[in-house]
């Protein structure tokens, strides 16, 4: 008898064991499974330390990138719009940007033929084509400019749901590109002019300058306010291509500023167009035309005015505007 209780006694204390170690392993594996790591005590010298920190310099020139990433991230953003733009007009149909040069070429070509047959010379000089490019460049370079503004949230609407890409981006580089644009097809106009005619001009270059630059930001803030009232009122684009289609009669490009009536003067010099012809020509056929009337400050206030009601109107209601695209 007591040899069995023995036996017995050995069997349980074998099964208490067994049940323990079971549960012991139960409890390790639930531990896993909850994220907990059961390692074993390791020795300090065998333990190799983990980091996953950079070395210094290379962290330095990590920070450096970044920040000229954020500094120049406006820049960066605007010249892949532009390259965009010029994929999109151009990029796609024969010729490319060659007709950039062309259609100004050939309507140049068909103003001086035309009204060489009623004109014997040209109001100013003794060249029709140099007499037309100052007036007809300079006015397709503000209508292109304020109408591309003003289409520049309607064009670039995918674009926009990207954070990085602003409204004031899209507008900026439209308006920035193709200014540009007509910049280079007039220098290669002139130059053209110039030596297939073989005129002997005297440029004055500031004068030149002067009327590219207000061209360009007159245009530019009619297009914001444009770009906002075209939004809102979905019928003022088709009224204003219907207004602007006389503003090449009243804008000094065909009859120059000096030989209208007085009374067509006084009303017609609040037009900015006839500041940007009248500085353009000022600066091709000096010294012989002096331009009195000209003016840099009004055409400047003008557009930055304008410029400053179309970003107020647009910063306030772009999101709920492209919503309604």
């Amino acid at each position: 008898a007591k040899g069995k209780g023995a036996v017995v006694t050995d069997e349980m204390r074998k099964a208490r064991q067994a049940a323990k170690a079971k549960r012991a392993a139960l409890s390790e594996r639930a531990a896993k499974g909850k994220g907990a790591v059961v390692t074993e005590k390791v020795p300090q010298a065998q333990v190799a330390p983990i980091t996953t920190d950079l070395p210094l310099a290379q962290n330095k020139f990590l920070d450096q990138d970044g920040m000229r990433a954020r500094k120049f991230k406006t820049a960066r953003t605007m010249f892949a719009l532009m390259l965009r733009e010029m994929s999109a007009t151009y990029g796609s149909s024969p010729g490319g940007y060659l007709w950039v040069v062309l259609e100004p070429a050939l309507a140049l070509a068909m103003l001086s033929y035309v009204f060489s047959f009623f004109l014997k010379t040209p109001p100013f000089g003794d060249s029709f084509p140099l007499f037309y490019a100052t007036g007809y460049l300079p006015f397709v370079l503000f209508i292109d400019i304020s109408n591309k503004t003003a289409t520049s949230l309607k064009f670039s609407r995918q674009l926009l749901q990207y954070p990085a890409v602003t409204f004031v981006d899209a507008m900026i580089a439209r308006g920035f590109l193709h200014f540009l644009t007509h910049l280079s097809t007039s220098y290669i106009v002139f130059i053209g002019m110039v030596v297939i005619l073989k005129l002997n001009l005297t440029p004055d270059y500031v004068a030149v300058a002067k009327g590219f630059f207000i061209g360009g930001v007159s245009a530019f803030g009619l297009g914001c306010l444009n770009c906002y009232v075209m939004m809102t009122f979905v019928a003022w684009e088709r009224i204003w291509q219907i207004l602007t289609r006389p503003l090449l009669f009243v804008s000094g490009v065909l009859i120059p500023f000096d030989s209208m009536p007085l009374f067509a003067q006084d009303i017609l010099w609040w037009n900015p167009i006839v500041h940007v012809v009248g500085y353009l020509r000022k600066g091709m056929y000096a010294p012989m035309y002096e331009g009195d009337y000209l003016s840099v400050l009004y055409p400047v206030f003008f557009g930055l005015l304008l410029m400053a009601f179309g970003l107020l109107f647009l910063l306030r209601n772009n999101q709920k505007l492209l919503e309604g695209l």
